[in-house]
């Protein structure tokens, strides 16, 4: 039915796109707007960032059907449970490839190349003989790049002439990784305590390499790595921003918290604005942000020289 061809392009995910508002924030903050109408350009990226994302949903459902129905809650999906026409499927991953790229195109460049690497994303990660996603650990890398490639749509929207520093990319790019990882322990607790790992892996090959322990390791190495490189980008920059870190710290406190939970919603990202706690991080997160960007701690500036302490 038209209702099922719909279901699959997922536009009730629409909150995975958060995190193209940043990117925009911060080029404004520190590029300018450089867009020639800001208005059109917002309308135009979010157009191409929302059918891309939506057509690598499409070809991601279809192609996961027979695996999805080896999945507690997956099974209930619309591919899952009825019979899709192949044709009909491709036809509509590549209207909305079209209708991506054709907005990107009209408003820059550069957003163009973008959606264009985004788009390749869906194929690598779902299509063989590539499927990235049954690749133990490539499965996580190559998913959590859609976090930078939504970093730089929200910068080039404002700023169509420069991409974002190699140092945010990777901390939002190590801080996507995290988010999946965290998702792949929750599922991986729940599905094998419940069903056993031979399930597990009937949905995703890629859990036969994983263990608890390595999917624990895995989220302390990915957030360290993005707070690391997220340092780096705060001294360099502004570097009263650095009055962040605390809260982004316990924004991944909580988050690894969360997906140990029975139940957790850290398996549909999609939902996470219903948790409350975290969304009062998120909500102190902005507050500060929106101080120190205005507001000039000269004492801070210590912090990017060296100075030692010395006895005498």
């Amino acid at each position: 039915m038209l209702q099922d061809y719909i279901r699959i392009a997922r536009f009730d995910h629409y909150t995975k796109h958060i995190f193209i508002v940043p990117g925009a924030v911060l080029a404004g903050m520190l590029r300018g707007v450089r867009a020639d109408n800001i208005v059109a350009s917002v309308i135009l990226g979010f157009i191409a960032a929302v059918c891309i994302a939506s057509a690598n949903y499409v070809i991601n459902e279809f192609l996961d059907r027979e695996f999805d129905r080896h999945h507690p809650t997956k099974s209930t999906r619309a591919a899952a449970q009825h019979e899709m026409s192949g044709k009909i499927v491709f036809m509509e991953w590549g209207l909305l490839v079209i209708v991506g790229l054709s907005s990107a195109l009209a408003q820059s460049k550069l957003l163009f190349s973008i959606c264009i690497v985004f788009a390749l994303q869906g194929v690598v990660y779902n299509v063989k003989p590539l499927r990235s996603k049954d690749k133990a650990y490539l499965d996580v890398i190559s998913e959590s790049i859609n976090n930078p490639i939504r970093l730089a749509i929200g910068w080039a929207i404002v700023d169509p002439t420069s991409l974002p520093p190699g140092s945010l990319i990777l901390a939002y790019w190590f801080g996507g990784a995290f988010l999946m990882v965290a998702k792949r322990l929750s599922e991986y607790r729940e599905i094998s305590t419940a069903h056993g790992v031979d399930l597990l892996v009937r949905y995703r090959a890629s859990f036969k390499n994983y263990t608890d322990v390595s999917l624990i390791s895995s989220c302390m190495c990915y957030s360290l790595l993005s707070i690391a490189f997220l340092s780096v980008f705060l001294i360099k920059y502004r570097i009263e921003y650095l009055l962040l870190l605390p809260l982004v710290i316990a924004l991944f406190v909580f988050y690894f918290s969360m997906s140990t939970l029975p139940g957790s919603t850290a398996q549909k990202p999609e939902k996470l604005f219903l948790e409350k706690e975290l969304m009062y991080i998120v909500a102190g997160l902005a507050f500060v942000f929106v101080l120190t960007s205005f507001i000039n701690i000269p004492i801070l500036d210590i912090l990017a020289g060296q100075h030692f302490i010395t006895l005498k």
